[in-house]
């Protein structure tokens, strides 16, 4: 659900007009450094105790915990939450008292699927993992998926995974791939050195463009991708077709534990608000950031990175909508992977 402005956005209009085209000039990159130094990574490392693990919340509910719990001065990550027409979060849930029910888990994928436990094993296991973060002194989980690259530490999430856009960058970021439930980290821990943005993301939050890429540090000496592999990632993909989301749901009824998936036909945003496209799908903040796979094969486990999840609309809880992988976040990937 995920931006966390924009769960339960409401858009402004219901305009059904089509989508601009991406200006040139829209194709620019914003970084951010994050933990160069070892004594920096050991500091991150360190601060994600299995305690700190299991009480982080779900990003997309941030805006909640600003009106909640902080100070009343611009507080933690504003500017998403102003935007004319978008609504917060109904309510705030935290790791007490979560309610959890149990979902489905099927012997075999499906092609359509809103929200099954994925058992089948194969690549994504390894690749998809829970992003752990600070924003202002608060804890969040996101998700996140290696990518082939030339550097062989990169992540792909969405851009309010990693910085609340025009304010604070996120802290602590650590990425755990092939997440296991009780906070099993059986493939490492790895911390952010460098993280990227689209630059309408940076300035204004602009949803077509919820794109985070971080180059991470590597762990015990070795590259994220040579540890548990990567998904190839594609660019000026030709729009709608069939998608595998992937995710660690952390909102009742999912508690975050699990790796979930939605797959399914993707179409344009009805309402001509983003040029994202939406996937009927069930799960709930915390998914923010997961790989959406295109041409996915279910035997291996493998397929194309063409968007990651972003948000939905209030008055449609059941799609989810991803933005759309085009010369914005090629270039983007293009700066990253030379990290």
């Amino acid at each position: 659900m995920l931006g966390a402005a924009l769960i339960g956005a409401t858009p402004v209009q219901h305009a059904s007009k089509p989508v601009a085209p991406v200006p040139a000039q829209q194709e620019d990159v914003v970084e951010h450094v994050a933990a160069r130094s070892s004594d920096e990574q050991r500091r991150v490392l360190d601060y994600w105790t299995p305690t700190r693990m299991s009480k982080a919340l779900p990003i997309d509910l941030l805006d909640t915990v600003a009106k909640t719990a902080l100070p009343k001065d611009g507080g933690l990550l504003s500017g998403l939450s102003n935007r004319a027409g978008l609504a917060t979060a109904p309510e705030l849930s935290g790791a007490a008292g979560r309610i959890v029910t149990p979902r489905r888990q099927s012997a075999r994928p499906t092609a359509t699927t809103s929200g099954t436990r994925w058992g089948t094993g194969g690549l994504v296991t390894r690749t998809t993992g829970r992003v752990f973060l600070t924003m202002d002194g608060v804890d969040f989980v996101c998700s996140a998926s290696t990518v082939k690259s030339a550097s062989k530490d990169l992540v792909v999430t969405a851009g309010h995974c990693v910085k609340d856009g025009k304010g604070a960058w996120a802290g602590n970021w650590t990425f755990v791939p092939g997440y296991e439930p009780g906070g099993g980290k059986p493939y490492g821990s790895y911390t952010a050195r460098r993280m990227f943005v689209a630059g309408p993301w940076s300035r204004s939050a602009d949803d077509s463009y919820d794109v985070g890429m971080v180059a991470l540090n590597t762990s015990n000496g070795r590259h994220v991708a040579d540890v548990v592999g990567t998904q190839e990632i594609a660019f000026n993909s030709s729009r709608g077709g069939q998608v595998y989301g992937f995710g660690f749901p952390a909102d009742p009824p999912f508690d975050g534990e699990n790796l979930i998936y939605c797959s399914g036909q993707v179409r344009d945003d009805p309402y001509g608000q983003t040029r994202d496209q939406g996937l009927r799908c069930d799960m709930t903040a915390g998914s923010s950031g997961g790989p959406w796979l295109s041409s996915f094969d279910v035997t291996t486990g493998r397929g194309r990175l063409t968007s990651v999840s972003s948000f939905k609309y209030s008055n449609d809880r059941g799609t989810m909508y991803g933005p759309y992988f085009g010369d914005s976040a090629k270039a983007l990937f293009a700066t990253a992977e030379r990290a």
